[in-house]
């Protein structure tokens, strides 16, 4: 990787500098838009003690649920996290830290923290047990609970689509968390299914701009089906 170039060659290079104890942001919802790959090498690296930040933890043996089976993370901030037994058996027994986030303010916060925003108000949580603790403030009349943002030792993030400056493109509903996870990383890496040469891209088309990402690899994605529903 030299200048502009974010293209890696391997999932080492990829996701080198990730160390125990630390902040992991995760795109993707359920298992539609995940960072397979990245995942995996979290995986085989035995990172341990991790904070991830996902919408959910994937279901058991897939996705970030990969993560639990040696206890490599700490601590989940997550908005749902219902697929996962292995999930709610270390949740139970105390071995797994959870912090659960109502779905729009977990995306509120990666966003204002990619955009450098400390702390936001909103209404949502309030009266629930969401706000408790935290900072209320009324404004014209309504309740409102501050919530701090978000920001990541890294950003693991999956597109369809990257040029070699970093530019990506995501596709269909596998948007999702993906661009708001892309800006709250001190490193951010993309997994993408293809990369193509700068200026292919339309600058319209653009979802998250390369000015955001540290690193690129092209991955392979099983793309497996959380539920797979038959009449």
């Amino acid at each position: 990787m030299a200048g502009f170039d974010k293209v890696v060659s391997s999932y080492d290079e990829a996701m080198q500098g990730l160390s125990d104890g630390m902040t992991v942001i995760a795109g993707g919802f359920g298992l539609c838009g995940i960072p397979e790959g990245l995942i995996a090498q979290i995986k085989r690296m035995g990172t341990r003690d991790l904070t991830v930040v996902s919408n959910n933890c994937g279901v058991d043996g897939f996705g970030l649920g990969v993560l639990l089976q040696d206890q490599q993370i700490k601590k989940m901030i997550a908005s749902y996290v219902g697929e996962n037994a292995l999930f709610e058996q270390q949740l139970l027994s105390g071995a797994l830290e959870v912090e659960l986030t109502p779905q729009g303010t977990l995306a509120e916060k990666m966003r204002a923290g990619g955009a450098g925003i400390p702390a936001f108000y909103t209404a949502t949580g309030v009266g629930t047990v969401v706000a408790q603790g935290k900072t209320h403030k009324t404004f014209s009349g309504r309740e409102y609970v501050l919530e701090e943002s978000i920001q990541g030792d890294f950003a693991i993030v999956k597109a369809w689509k990257a040029d070699r400056f970093g530019n990506c493109v995501y596709r269909h509903t596998a948007m999702n968390f993906n661009p708001l996870a892309a800006t709250a990383g001190k490193v951010t890496v993309v997994e993408v299914e293809e990369i193509v040469e700068p200026g292919e891209l339309a600058p319209s088309l653009i979802h998250t701009p390369g000015i955001y990402v540290d690193r690129v690899i092209v991955g392979q994605f099983e793309k497996r089906i959380e539920k797979r529903m038959v009449r």
